[in-house]
């Protein structure tokens, strides 16, 4: 299988347009259509429903585009490895949630950089499903996530637990006038969703919701306000006196999770992250 005809297949996928991705693949419209061609005649299926401005994948183009994402990744994760300078003597693919960089990613690689200068080290952000499925595609080497799944086949630590601050840009509020005008509701997930309703039952729907912390310390920044926020991401804001914490306001919790899969637990760049990250540090 030319990879070439799985990449041209997810570009037309992502744009469901031939010319555009030809433009993108600096190809031409008649070399994309030969290539899908090339690739429904090799999978004996039709990949894609041709309509005039409508492109749609059929049902056998959905169950493809997950596959061939992983096949693509993976022939560059290979290619990558294979070409690794001879300076260097390993690499670590690390996948987070887009909140945790900050939190403690970012720490991490700063170490694991310091410690081993030989390794290479990539990092991908990614949402909480991409991250499974390139974990056990073998893709990625350890994912830091909040709650991760249950599956036998991976191997799920806790290496923090997050204090969430309710903070605000309007000094001197109580905890239910906080929630009750320009107040962003961030998306920490299930186990924070409900116990912020177990806190605040009476809450009306705030104005404002997203599903990022860093987002939303950005729109408090810019226009006020008040939200939920990671302890780390604020507490040069607090000393600061540019954010104020909200006393009344219960500090709510999440747990920050590294997952592996059970084969990777004693490649030596696992071994030196997880001693970074022991709990006991």
């Amino acid at each position: 299988m030319d990879i070439a005809l799985l990449r041209t297949f997810l570009e037309v996928a992502k744009v469901r347009h031939f010319g555009k991705a030809a433009e993108t693949l600096c190809v031409t419209q008649s070399a994309v259509s030969a290539r899908i061609k090339q690739l429904e005649s090799t999978l004996g299926v039709e990949l894609f429903i041709r309509k005039r401005g409508d492109i749609q994948l059929t049902v056998a183009g959905n169950r493809l585009q997950r596959h061939a994402e992983t096949i693509v990744k993976g022939w560059a994760r290979a290619r990558q490895d294979i070409a690794m300078e001879s300076s260097l003597s390993d690499s670590i693919a690390i996948g987070c949630m887009n909140d945790l960089w900050a939190i403690l990613v970012k720490a991490v690689c700063l170490e694991l950089s310091r410690k081993t200068p030989e390794m290479m080290i990539q990092v991908e952000i990614l949402t909480r499903d991409t991250l499974i499925q390139r974990l056990t595609a073998g893709l990625l080497d350890l994912v830091f996530m909040f709650e991760p799944p249950q599956m036998s086949e991976l191997l799920i630590r806790k290496v923090m637990d997050v204090p969430l601050l309710m903070v605000s840009s309007h000094p001197g509020l109580s905890a239910n006038e906080a929630v009750q005008a320009d107040y962003t509701m961030v998306d920490w997930g299930n186990s924070f969703a409900t116990q912020h309703a177990e806190h605040f039952p009476d809450v009306t729907m705030p104005r404002l919701r997203c599903g990022s912390g860093d987002l939303a310390y950005d729109l408090i920044r810019e226009q006020g306000g008040t939200a939920y926020l990671a302890e780390q991401m604020v507490t040069q804001a607090l000393q600061q006196g540019t954010l104020f914490q909200v006393e009344d306001a219960p500090v709510l919790e999440r747990q920050i999770y590294l997952v592996i899969r059970p084969e990777s637990e004693q490649r030596q760049p696992i071994k030196s992250a997880w001693e970074y990250l022991k709990p006991s540090r």
